[in-house]
C-alpha cells in the first residue's frame, strides 16, 4: 500500500510518497519562513498564494524521488483541516484533482491524527498510548485508542504552548521563527535568573494555561531592558531560559498526572509520545523523558523532522485509514476547526 501525502495547512508546503511498511520514499518541504519572517508570523493570504505557487511542482518532484507514477499509487491524502482555510482549501483541491484523473481513494486527513499517528510510523506503537499534543496552535493531551479513536484528556484553557514560545521570542527580538530561536538562547541562560510562573501547576485536571506565563515575560523583559532586542544579551538568554523551563515544569506536571490517570484506566503507563512542532524542543523532550521514566514508562518522540509540519505524518495517517476502509468522498468539505474527538462516528473507528 503506497500512499500520496499533501501538506498545505499552515506555512509548509509539503509533499511525501509513504508505503504500509513505514517506508518514507519521499518528503518534500518548502518552507516559508522568508515570506513571513518581515511581518513576525504567517499572513494567511500569502501563505495560501505560495501554496497555490509550489504545490503542483512539489508532487511531481515527491513522484519523481519515490520512483513512482500516479497509477501505481494506492490512495491520495491531504490536510482537509483543522488550518488556515485558505491552504487547506488549496492541498485538498490539489489531492481531490489528482484521486479523480487517476481513479484513486480520497483520504481526507485531520492535520492533529497526522501528529497523533506519526509516532506509529517512527517507533511502531501499539495502541492504545498517551499523547501530549504540542504546537504553535494546540496543546493537548489525549489518549489515543485506535485509528480515529481519540480521547481528550486536558488542553490549553488560553494559548497553545508554541504559540508562546513565539511570543516570547517576539518580546525579546529574537526573531521568527520563535521556537528555535528560544531554544537557542536558552542554551546559553541560566534557567533560574528569573521566577516566572507555572501556571496550573498542581492543580486539579488536566489542562493548561499559559497567557499568564506570557505576561510574566513581558514584565520581566520590561524590567530587565531586554524588550525587543534591546539590552544585555546575557540577560535576554537567562530569561529566555527561564521562560523554557516554566514550560517544561509545566508541561511535566500535567504529563506526570495523565501518565497516572492512563495506567489507571489502560492498565498500562504508556508509552508516552509527544508530537507537533514543540515536540522538536530539546531540553522538552529530555524533561518529559525524566518524568516517563519516573512513571515507570517511556518516552516516544518522533524524529525533529515529523515533528514539524510534514507530509509524510499525513500519508502515514491516509495509509492507516485507507487499510480500515476509512475513505472519504470528493465532496469532502475543507473545514478551519476539526476537533480530533469528533473523527469517526460511533464504530468506525479502527482499533487494530
Amino acid at each position: 500500500m503506497t500512499v500520496l501525502g499533501i501538506e498545505t495547512s499552515c506555512d509548509e508546503t509539503a509533499a511525501a510518497v509513504v508505503t504500509g511498511a513505514g517506508e518514507i520514499r519521499a518528503n518534500l518541504v518548502l518552507s516559508q519562513l522568508d515570506e513571513h519572517r518581515p511581518y513576525g508570523g504567517v499572513v494567511p493570504e500569502i501563505a495560501a498564494r505560495s501554496h497555490l505557487d509550489h504545490i503542483d511542482r512539489l508532487v511531481e518532484e515527491a513522484m519523481r524521488e519515490a520512483g513512482l507514477g500516479f497509477a501505481e499509487l494506492d490512495g491520495i491524502a491531504a490536510t482537509a483541516g483543522p488550518g488556515l482555510i485558505g491552504g487547506v482549501f488549496v492541498g485538498v483541491m490539489t489531492a481531490k484533482a489528482i484521486a479523480l484523473a487517476w481513479d484513486k481513494p480520497f483520504l481526507a486527513v485531520n492535520h492533529l491524527e497526522g501528529h497523533a499517528l506519526s509516532a506509529r510510523l517512527s517507533d511502531k506503537l501499539d495502541f492504545p498510548y498517551l499523547l501530549l499534543l504540542v504546537s504553535g496552535g494546540h496543546c493537548q493531551i489525549l489518549a489515543v485508542e485506535g485509528v480515529g479513536h481519540y480521547r481528550r484528556l486536558g488542553g490549553t484553557i488560553d494559548d497553545a504552548v508554541g504559540e508562546a514560545f513565539d511570543k516570547t521570542a517576539k518580546l525579546l527580538g529574537l526573531g521568527y521563527p520563535g521556537g528555535p530561536a528560544v531554544e537557542q538562547a536558552a542554551a546559553s541562560g541560566n534557567p533560574a535568573a528569573f521566577a516566572l510562573p507555572r501556571p496550573m501547576q498542581g492543580r486539579p485536571g488536566l489542562d493548561f494555561s499559559f497567557s499568564g506565563l506570557k505576561t510574566a515575560v513581558r514584565q520581566a523583559a520590561g524590567k530587565a531592558g531586554v524588550l525587543e532586542g534591546a539590552g544585555d544579551d546575557r540577560k535576554r538568554a537567562d530569561l529566555a531560559a527561564s521562560f523554557q523551563a516554566a514550560v517544561g515544569d509545566v508541561l511535566a506536571d500535567r504529563c506526570a498526572k495523565a501518565l497516572d490517570l492512563f495506567k489507571s484506566e489502560y492498565g498500562t503507563a504508556g508509552p508516552l509520545v509527544v508530537a507537533g512542532g514543540v515536540a522538536a524542543n530539546r531540553f522538552l523532550r529530555a524533561r518529559l523523558d525524566t518524568v516517563a521514566e519516573a512513571a515507570g514508562s517511556r518516552l516516544a518522540a518522533p524524529p525533529p523532522q515529523l515533528c514539524t509540519d510534514n507530509a509524510a505524518m499525513i500519508a502515514w495517517a491516509g495509509v492507516e485509514r485507507l487499510g480500515l476502509g476509512l475513505t472519504d468522498p470528493l465532496d469532502f468539505a475543507a473545514r478551519p476547526r476539526w476537533p480530533l474527538e469528533s473523527l469517526a462516528p460511533e464504530g468506525k473507528a479502527g482499533r487494530g
